[in-house]
């Protein structure tokens, strides 16, 4: 795997939402699945800029959806992982795997 395809955790989980959520895969949305699933609060502004760097590496791409079906509803930039992107997690999961392999489990808690 190409360095510049090697992810960072926050880069992993927004590319697994916006799997996740197909065509709704849209700031907001990742963000309240984020939250929901991961249990991470992270800010649009955040959300936004990494999601930009990943499709400056090729690994998402993004479009112009819809406006919304409200009077003055603004369009949503809905995002999308790329072939590459998904290669790429695809290797951190299965490098993640092998990591793990040969750990000893926790003991249980007293």
């Amino acid at each position: 795997m190409p360095d510049h395809s090697r992810l960072t955790d926050l880069e992993q989980l927004l590319l697994l939402s916006a799997l996740r959520l197909g065509e709704d895969a849209y700031g907001a949305a990742i963000q309240a699945d984020l939250e929901a699933t991961a249990g991470r609060s992270v800010s649009l502004g955040s959300i936004h800029v990494t999601l930009g760097r990943l499709e400056e590496r090729g690994l998402s791409g993004s479009r112009m959806g819809e406006p919304q079906a409200v009077r003055g509803g603004k369009a949503r930039r809905i995002y999308s992982v790329t072939a590459e992107g998904r290669a790429a997690l695809e290797w951190s999961r299965e490098m993640l795997g092998r990591m793990w392999r040969g750990v000893p489990a926790a003991p249980p808690p007293p």
